[in-house]
């Protein structure tokens, strides 16, 4: 049973009492949304961060190439250091440690676990500088902030929210018969208004109804059209990081069609078919299948899921209620399936399971000591490049369709040998001289699993603590829960 507490979190640290109702104790960690564990001097808005991005843009795109345009050595430092004045290299590391005290810092790693699920199932990958200044703060603010409302809620102002806008390019979704395409410019500088698919696609793709439901191409264009119009205002000061609004000169008039429901033109469009597509069984199955299959198993049962769609359908896709109910399906499955950790929560495992919080994630005094337009320091990187590392960075993914699930993406020979040198690094910058001892791998071990003592005639047969450590923190039993 102890492995339960790896399934849904990231285990016990080497002191830590395990509760005595572990059910009980996961599912009330998601009633409620707390304020965060981060204790740093300021934590930054989405829309405060977008302040950082718009000064990135317009400062490269205009002042610096137009200063250095014969000069590419010239521009190549300038950019360097605008880089640094906007702190760039730094926000992924201050988010990344914000994110990651949530799983082994605070009361509620239950929650924290289920946050980094919906911030991989609601993807902003690496385009447009997002990644360094805006995709951690959206994860924040419109996956974590709504993960104590309903699905329908999460999914809106996420759809809604600028750095999806952004993402998705639904700033150049335009209607070809709007307002906007009848303008002259648009014809004398060859511009024409064009519908943009892509938010569109991946909102039933990938966030939603999923292909399961059986929409087609029209399905998406005239979801397209709907989702005309909603973009942020460019001007010469902002570029694109304007606030998102509805701008009806540029939303396609007359009706549209989706799944066989018509639906009118104006704003209220948009937030109807999203609740239709919510609503929709394939949405609910699609949903419950992915949370299975992050929690417990590559292949989810039928059985498996249907808890959790039933508790969707009782409570209107209120999220607390579709957490407990896979929690509980987790609980109820805990002995029979193991599910392989991915590499950033099998970190934070080796983090909190061997009592080393104390030194990461890096600590807010640490953090607070960089000053915008520095160098950062390497110490201050290492969140960043140690993910990117493992192949598993949360504001690095490469397409809109996250990172993997499913185990035979994560076990290949290369990541293997990475989680052996991290396990060693971790033995050696996150362990302080009175827990390198003997005595603390029995603890890890007699706190997290339930069969102790085949583990430890494992670790017995170690030269070192620091072989015991790489050893246990890549056995079969620890990397899967």
């Amino acid at each position: 049973m102890k492995n339960f507490f790896r399934k849904v979190a990231f285990g016990l640290k080497p002191e830590e009492k395990a509760p005595s109702d572990p059910l009980t104790w996961a599912q009330k960690q998601v009633e409620t949304i707390p304020e965060l564990n981060w204790k740093g001097k300021h934590i930054y808005s989405e829309k405060e961060m977008r302040k950082y991005w718009i000064t990135q843009r317009v400062e490269e795109n205009t002042t610096l190439r137009k200063k250095y345009k014969n000069d590419p050595k010239g521009l190549e430092i300038a950019e360097r250091q605008l880089e640094n004045d906007t702190g760039g290299k730094f926000w992924k590391n201050y988010e990344l440690s914000i994110r990651h005290a949530e799983g082994v810092r605070s009361n509620h790693p239950v929650l924290a676990k289920l946050w980094y699920f919906w911030g991989n199932h609601f993807t902003i990958s690496k385009t447009q500088r997002l990644h360094q200044y805006s995709t951690a703060a959206y994860q924040r603010e419109f996956l974590r902030d709504n993960m104590d409302k309903t699905f329908e809620t999460m999914v809106y102002e996420g759809t809604i929210a600028w750095p999806m806008i952004m993402h998705l390019d639904n700033k150049d979704n335009i209607g070809p018969k709007s307002e906007s395409a009848r303008q002259e410019w648009r014809r004398k500088e060859k511009r024409p208004a064009t519908l943009n698919e892509n938010h569109a696609r991946e909102l039933m793709e990938l966030h939603t109804i999923s292909p399961e439901a059986g929409y087609t191409q029209e399905d998406v264009q005239e979801l397209a059209k709907i989702m005309t119009g909603w973009r942020p205002k460019w001007t010469k000061k902002s570029d694109q990081g304007t606030d998102v609004r509805f701008m009806s000169e540029r939303h396609e008039p007359g009706k549209k069609n989706v799944l066989g429901k018509t639906y009118k033109r104006g704003r209220k469009s948009l937030k109807i078919v999203i609740k239709d597509l919510v609503n929709h069984p394939s949405c609910r199955e699609f949903i419950a299948t992915k949370l299975c299959r992050y929690l417990i198993t590559d292949h989810p049962t039928k059985k498996m899921i249907a808890p959790i769609i039933k508790a969707w359908e009782q409570s209107d896709g209120h999220l607390p209620e579709v957490h407990k109910a896979a929690i509980k399906v987790t609980f109820e499955n805990n002995d029979k399936y193991k599910k392989f950790q991915n590499p950033e929560n099998w970190w934070l495992q080796t983090i909190n399971m061997s009592g080393a919080t104390y030194a990461y994630p890096i600590p807010e005094k640490r953090m607070d000591t960089y000053k915008l337009g520095n160098i950062l320091r390497e110490d201050l990187r290492e969140p960043d490049w140690m993910l990117e590392d493992l192949g598993y960075h949360p504001y690095l993914a490469q397409q809109p369709n996250g990172y993997s699930d499913f185990s035979s993406d994560w076990m290949s020979t290369e990541l293997i040998i990475r989680r052996l040198l991290y396990a060693k690094k971790a033995f050696h910058r996150y362990n302080s001289e009175d827990q390198v001892d003997q005595y603390i791998h029995e603890k890890i071990v007699h706190n997290n699993f339930d069969n102790p003592d085949k583990i430890l005639k494992i670790l017995s047969k170690a030269k070192s603590s620091e072989e015991k450590h790489m050893i246990l923190f890549n056995l079969p039993e620890v990397l899967r829960a």
